[in-house]
């Protein structure tokens, strides 16, 4: 389970997120939409300790981000290509994930084998470094990295942008397929309103730093989300 309590972050004098609080149960598929400036990556840095918190906490399964990193080794991420290594080849970056996350190579390439479908030939064997790829072709990366070891929190920023309409399905599928296990919690952030449907149990809305729509996904969200935007 995620707990928020008080949470805020403010820059200068401007409040870019607060929210006073959100739980997140362990095993559900959580989305989080909003516009441009919303704070849902800010939310996410702070989630992964990226960025230091102005008030408040985050539990990650009973664990302060902020104050202890033993909440790593079962949290897992890709939010920008930032986190990818550009002078290794995307062979070298899965191993190396994999390496941290205690996986031998064999491990590793049994979860390359199994997304072959998702790579569509563009990503192994190709003798490219990753920052000659495609922003979209990193991201492929970027996201299947995310699975090496098995985490039971993965959390996705604007995972479908970039993405060719082929491995978007493929791409939502995979979500799906984790989304299954009770025991993986998964986040994911997206302007895509109907990709995020789509893939998650429960959406939350945020709107310039604050939580103002908490829903579970049903028939109806689509249309209730189009409308609230388009006010």
């Amino acid at each position: 389970m995620i707990q928020v309590n008080k949470l805020s972050k403010v820059y200068n004098v401007t409040t870019v997120l607060k929210i006073e609080s959100l739980e997140i149960p362990k095993g559900q598929s959580f989305g989080l939409v909003g516009n441009n400036g919303a704070g849902k990556t800010t939310f996410f840095s702070l989630l992964l300790d990226l960025i230091q918190p102005t008030t408040g906490h985050i539990l990650n399964h009973g664990i302060q981000v902020n104050n202890s990193e033993s909440w790593k080794p079962f949290t897992a991420s890709f939010l920008d290509e930032s986190f990818l290594i550009g002078y290794l080849t995307p062979e070298e970056y899965f191993y190396f994930i994999g390496d941290l996350r205690g996986q031998n190579k064999a491990d590793v390439d049994a979860l390359l084998t199994k997304h072959e479908e998702f790579f569509n030939g563009e990503i192994l064997k190709n003798k490219k470094y990753l920052r000659d790829l495609s922003k979209g072709n990193q991201k492929k990366v970027g996201i299947i990295a995310t699975l090496i070891g098995n985490p039971e929190v993965v959390i996705l920023d604007e995972p479908f942008a970039n993405l060719d309409p082929t491995t978007v399905i493929r791409l939502k599928k995979i979500i799906k397929e984790l989304s299954e296990n009770p025991n993986i919690t998964i986040l994911v952030s997206s302007h895509d309103l109907q990709h995020t449907v789509d893939v998650c149990d429960r959406i939350v809305v945020l709107s310039k730093g604050e939580l103002v729509k908490d829903m579970m996904t049903s028939k109806e969200t689509l249309q209730e989300l189009e409308l609230f935007f388009a006010v």
